[in-house]
């Protein structure tokens, strides 16, 4: 192939000082070469996945539908609300995420005694206002599964942001809350 130029203008290839095809050949692949590694190394789509990133998943227990995600880290902080199905009380569980990605069971709060409710969970029990809290519990879990109630089930929150809520999910469906390794996904 042929390549014509305007007289009078000079071509752009070979760059001066380079007198062949194959050295010009050569600057071309340097160039897309430099190009794949910025790729690689600096467009977040490209970027290898952190085995350091947790993320706090909710999905469905037999299919592993996704429905919520959100970045969790270590000592993030776990709050699940929830009715009691007989006393119909309100009550909370408090967790902190460990360093293994388990869930740490630190308080639960609730304003009575009842069918299950357990007298002596923790060091600590006190009464303040209106409810009973009982901390320093230090029980781990890898993951939290219930049944899931649009009546039963209320908010999930991380940080201080929520997650999702018992009507956002499948009433009558098995959930597995966990925190995991690895990037996110869409769950749209």
């Amino acid at each position: 192939m042929t390549v014509r130029k305007p007289p009078g203008e000079k071509h752009p290839f070979p760059p001066a000082g380079l007198k062949s095809r194959h050295a010009a050949i050569l600057v071309l692949c340097a160039l897309f070469s430099i190009e794949a590694a910025y790729s690689a190394l600096c467009q977040p789509s490209a970027r290898a996945a952190d085995p350091e990133t947790m993320m706090l998943r909710v999905h469905d227990r037999h299919t592993g539908i996704l429905y919520a995600e959100v970045p969790a880290r270590v000592n993030s902080r776990l709050v699940f609300g929830w009715i009691h199905s007989w006393e119909r009380i309100p009550w909370n569980e408090y967790y902190h995420v460990d360093a293994k990605g388990d869930l740490v069971l630190d308080a639960i709060t609730f304003p009575a005694f009842g069918a299950g409710i357990p007298e002596d969970k923790g060091r600590v029990c006190y009464v303040r206002d209106g409810l009973i809290h009982m901390e320093e519990i230090g029980q781990v879990f890898t993951e939290l599964i219930w049944l899931n109630s649009h009546t039963a089930t209320r908010d999930i929150i991380l940080d201080g942001t929520p997650v999702t809520r018992g009507t956002d999910l499948p009433h009558h469906a098995g959930i597995r809350l966990r925190i995991e390794k690895g990037e996110g996904h869409d769950t749209r």
